[in-house]
C-alpha cells in the first residue's frame, strides 16, 4: 500500500483547521503544515493530531505550496486549503485507491459551502474539479496567484476519484467582498508584472460578460439567492481587478 502526505499550509486559521484535519484521520500517513506565522491558536489545534508544523516566511500562494510538497517525506502529497476538508464518500473513495495508486494524478470535485450554510451547485462555482492528489515528481503547483493549479507532466494519467472536496469559503458576504478586494489586488499586480494590459472596454464589459456567463449558461439562478449574491460579488471582483490593473498602468506612466 502506497503512503500518502497530506500538505496544508495556513496562516490564522483556528476556524477551520479542525475540521480539516479530522477529515484526513485514516486516510493519510502524515500530514505537514506549512504555517506563515500565525498569531491565533493554529500550531495549538494543529498539535494534538501529530502534525509536523514548519514555520516558513509566505512567499505567494503558489511559492508557498511548492515549499509545503518539497516537506512531504512520500511520493504522493494530497493538498488541502485548511478550509476544505473530505467528505464522506470522497474519504471512502481515497480508501480504496489507497491500496493501488495507479494514477499519477487524481481530480476530485469541490463542492462550495456559502455563508456557513448554502451548498452551492451552479454559479460556475461546481463540480469545480480539481487536482490534489498526485505524485509529486511528476507535477507541480502553478497558476497566477492567488489562484493556484497543479500542473502535471504532459503525458501524465489522472483519474477522478467520486466524492467532494468540500469548500468551506466565505463566512460571509461581507467576507467575501472584502477578500475579493484583497484578491484582486495580487492578480491585478500579477497581470502587471507579466505584461497584461486593461482598458476602459474591458473595464465596462468584462465585469457584465461574467455575470451573465455564471448567472444565465452556469445557471447561478438555480443557487437562489446566494447564487445571484455570489454572481454579482465574482461579476464586481472582475470590474475591480481591471480597474486596478488600468490604475496600476496609468501610474507607471
Amino acid at each position: 500500500m502506497e503512503k500518502i502526505s497530506a500538505v496544508i499550509i495556513t496562516f490564522n486559521e483556528e476556524r477551520n483547521i479542525v475540521r480539516c484535519l479530522q477529515s484526513l484521520q485514516g486516510i493519510v500517513d502524515e500530514i505537514v503544515v506549512v504555517d506563515s506565522g500565525s498569531t491565533d491558536c493554529t500550531e495549538a489545534l494543529c498539535r494534538p493530531f501529530g502534525v509536523r508544523f514548519i514555520l516558513h516566511p509566505f512567499e505567494g500562494h503558489i511559492q508557498q505550496k511548492n515549499f509545503a510538497v518539497k516537506q512531504a517525506s512520500t511520493q504522493y502529497v494530497l493538498s488541502l486549503d485548511a478550509d476544505e476538508a473530505l467528505s464522506p464518500e470522497l474519504q471512502a473513495s481515497l480508501r480504496e485507491e489507497k491500496n493501488r495508486l495507479q494514477a499519477d494524478g487524481y481530480t476530485f470535485n469541490r463542492l462550495a459551502i456559502y455563508c456557513g450554510r448554502k451548498r452551492i451547485h451552479y454559479s460556475g462555482w461546481y463540480p469545480d474539479s480539481k487536482i490534489r492528489l498526485w505524485n509529486r515528481q511528476k507535477g507541480k503547483w502553478d497558476g497566477i496567484n492567488p489562484h493556484d493549479y497543479v500542473v502535471m507532466e504532459h503525458h501524465a494519467h489522472i483519474q477522478h476519484l467520486k466524492g467532494d472536496l468540500l469548500h468551506y469559503s466565505y463566512t460571509s458576504i461581507s467576507d467575501h467582498i472584502e477578500r475579493s478586494n484583497k484578491y484582486t489586488n495580487i492578480m491585478a499586480e500579477e497581470y502587471f508584472r507579466m505584461g497584461r494590459r486593461s482598458s476602459i472596454p474591458a473595464i465596462l464589459f468584462k465585469p457584465l460578460w461574467r455575470f451573465m456567463h455564471d448567472y444565465f449558461v452556469k445557471l447561478g439562478f438555480m443557487d437562489g439567492y446566494y447564487g445571484f449574491v455570489i454572481c454579482t460579488v465574482v461579476a464586481f471582483s472582475t470590474f475591480l481587478k481591471y480597474v486596478k490593473l488600468y490604475q496600476l498602468y496609468r501610474g507607471s506612466k
